[in-house]
C-alpha cells in the first residue's frame, strides 16, 4: 500500500490527534492493501449537553471501493458503562454506488462558496417521508391515505468554509468529482 495519496491520508490521520492508531488501523483493514485514489478526512466537535465529544470521517477511494471508517467517542451506556470510542468502517464496491450528489451553497451577494455537501447513495439506507394525500376540494373531509417519497440516504458529509476552512470544502468538492469519474468507469 504505497502511494502519495495513502501516504498523505495516513500522515493526516497522525496528525489530527484523534486516536490516531485506531482510526488508522480500521482504515488499514478497510484499504486491504488497496492504494488510495482520492481522500477526505473530516474531524469535528459535537456538543452533547455539558459535553464536547468529537467524531471523525474518513472516505478514501481506491480504484475498486469507496472506504468509509467513522469514529466516534461515547459518553457509556448500558453495556460499556465508562467512555468509549467505536469505530466503523464500510466498503462499497464502487459498481454499487447509485448516486453522487452535490450540493454548493454561495452568498447571494459575492458569488463566494460558502458551504458543499455530499451525498452518497449505494442502497443500503433509504428515508421515508410521509405526509397525508390531499385531493383538491378544499371542503373535502375524506381520508387520502398518504402520499410520500423514498430517498436514498446512505451517506452525507457537509463542510462550511467558516468552519471547516474554504480549503476543506474545495477537498470535498474534488472528491466528489474523482468519486464520480470512478463510478462512470474513468479516473480523473
Amino acid at each position: 500500500m504505497t502511494t502519495d495519496q495513502t501516504r498523505a491520508l495516513f500522515d493526516e490521520v497522525s496528525r489530527s490527534g484523534y486516536y490516531p492508531e485506531i482510526v488508522a488501523e480500521g482504515l488499514r483493514d478497510a484499504l486491504a492493501d488497496e492504494v488510495v485514489t482520492g481522500y477526505v478526512l473530516h474531524h469535528e466537535p459535537t456538543f452533547d449537553r455539558d459535553e464536547i465529544r468529537r467524531h471523525m470521517t474518513v472516505l478514501a477511494l481506491t480504484t475498486s471501493r469507496l472506504i468509509l471508517v467513522h469514529t466516534d467517542e461515547h459518553p457509556g451506556d448500558d453495556l460499556l458503562p465508562k467512555p468509549y470510542t467505536s469505530t466503523t468502517s464500510e466498503a462499497v464496491a464502487l459498481d454499487q454506488v447509485r448516486s453522487v450528489v452535490v450540493t454548493r451553497m454561495v452568498t447571494s451577494n459575492s458569488k463566494q462558496l460558502e458551504e458543499a455537501l455530499l451525498t452518497i447513495g449505494w442502497g443500503a439506507v433509504s428515508r421515508v417521508e410521509l405526509e397525508p394525500a390531499r385531493c383538491s376540494d378544499p371542503e373535502c373531509e375524506a381520508d387520502h391515505g398518504y402520499s410520500g417519497s423514498l430517498t436514498g440516504d446512505d451517506f452525507s458529509l457537509r463542510l462550511a468554509a467558516a468552519g471547516d476552512g474554504g480549503a476543506a470544502v474545495e477537498r470535498l468538492l474534488a472528491f466528489a468529482r474523482t468519486l464520480s469519474a470512478a463510478t462512470a468507469g474513468r479516473t480523473s
